[in-house]
């Protein structure tokens, strides 16, 4: 009775082992990848990439702002923009020394008094090429680059659901109205004349600044997360935006659409841009570009690869990813803090930045490492941390007296392919059309809105 017994320990042990080796192998096995969009950049030496701060997304009197055009242009090269693109609502901007489209939507701007001027020829030759003297005298490292063809779409909604479009033909997209409560009008617009765009201010739309759970929330997350994953000419939404007052918590929902897109092979890229329409909003929240040249055909690369920094000057204090305190440096000569190199090597990801005093890592939505930076370096190593091999992604942000400075996306990649999405199809489509087309008509816009009143 014996031996049937040791027998049968014999090969329970055996089995133990053989599972034992079996899940070390496959540990062994599960390696990974750490995508970088700053691979390609060249951080020192004699063919070292500039950093070039830019916005995409600003206005002018010829819709919604208080300042002209020429103003506009002039203020931001004397606080040494790179480049600008301006996006005024519903208009597509054209080079800076041209009359851009007038809508008679905002005719009252004469009315207020308010004039609507462009750059001179010679004005324009000089600030494009660094020649124009700024307003303090000092010199420039060169000329501010204009990119044409941007446009704030759904100009005539009642709700906030912007959507700028770049490098649109001359006048495509002049006066498009688009529809209430929705994005998809203007995004599949913008695909088909062969541009991009990207989603404004998310937070403006959900109203999240008085809850902060509606960036998490499920439904909103989907609503936004399909939208990116249908058009692959949406690149992905503003975590920053002006002084941030409506959209402190864009960031988490971008963490958010990270991990709902990333599985289908989509990242999603954070804008941080101006959208001035007042002199004092230029020093709030624009971007770092690492480009070989200031040209629009390396803006227009850069913006897809994501090969830029995402900087604000102001965001209020939130318990889930910081900042623990309220930080605010508008218009101030305090620097901002910026990364000066982002290096992937293996499983870690060595950094250099310059006035930063902490620095903080984010993956899959959560802080996984923070520490000082007072020395101006640092280095994460993945394989310290526990359960590194199954986050979507890594990024990293610098606090400093003068702002916030974010890293895109490190993508992690274990090799497996990515899900197929599909969109809504049958009845299913059918009744999500419907119910949509009732929420985007205006009657249904002022009906909840007289509601809520």
């Amino acid at each position: 009775m014996k031996k049937p017994l040791k027998k049968t320990l014999s090969i329970i042990l055996s089995v133990m082992m053989l599972l034992s080796l079996s899940a070390v192998a496959f540990a062994a096995d599960a390696d990974y990848t750490i995508v970088s969009p700053y691979a390609d950049v060249i951080w020192e030496g004699e063919n070292a990439w500039g950093a070039y701060k830019g916005s995409l997304h600003s206005h002018t009197t010829y819709s919604d702002a208080d300042i002209d055009l020429a103003t506009m242009v002039k203020e931001y090269y004397n606080q040494d923009y790179d480049f600008l693109a301006n996006a005024d609502h519903g208009i597509t901007g054209k080079a800076w020394n041209k009359a851009q489209t007038f809508l008679p939507l905002y005719a009252y701007q004469k009315l207020l008094g308010n004039k609507v001027a462009h750059l001179t020829d010679d004005e324009f030759v000089g600030i494009t090429t660094g020649t124009y003297a700024k307003a303090d005298g000092t010199a420039r490292r060169g000329g501010m680059t204009c990119v044409v063809g941007a446009n704030e779409l759904n100009n005539l909604t009642l709700t906030k659901s912007h959507v700028n479009g770049y490098f649109l033909p001359e006048g495509v997209g002049d006066g498009f109205g688009g529809r209430e409560n929705g994005y998809e009008l203007a995004i599949a617009f913008v695909e088909k004349a062969g541009g991009l765009s990207h989603i404004n201010h998310p937070g403006d739309f959900l109203e999240s600044s008085s809850n902060i759970d509606e960036v998490s929330d499920k439904e909103n997350v989907a609503f936004f997360g399909d939208l990116l994953l249908r058009y692959d000419s949406c690149l992905g939404i503003e975590v920053f935006n002006e002084n941030n007052s409506v959209t402190p918590y864009d960031r988490i929902l971008w963490d958010n659409l990270l991990m709902y897109c990333l599985p289908y092979g989509k990242n999603v890229i954070g804008f941080s841009n101006t959208d001035a329409h007042r002199t004092e909003d230029i020093d709030t929240s624009f971007s770092v570009f690492m480009m070989e040249e200031n040209t629009v055909e390396n803006i227009k690369e850069t913006m897809q690869t994501g090969a830029f920094f995402a900087v604000t000057r102001r965001l209020k204090a939130n318990d889930i990813i910081g900042p623990e305190k309220e930080i605010d440096a508008r218009n101030t000569d305090i620097p901002y803090p910026v990364f000066t190199k982002v290096a992937v090597d293996g499983h870690t990801v060595s950094i250099k930045a310059e006035n930063a005093d902490t620095i903080q890592w984010i993956a899959d939505g959560r802080v996984i490492a923070s520490s000082d930076i007072t020395n101006g370096e640092f280095t994460l190593d993945l394989d310290s941390i526990e359960g590194a091999e199954d986050f979507t992604y890594i990024r990293a942000e610098l606090f400093g007296k003068g702002g916030i400075c974010l890293t895109q996306a490190l993508t992690i990649d274990d090799g497996s392919a990515p899900l197929n999405y599909s969109a809504p199809t049958g009845f299913a489509a059918i009744i999500k059309n419907f119910i949509y087309l009732i929420k985007s008509s205006l009657i249904w816009t002022i009906a909840v809105e007289l509601t809520r009143l």
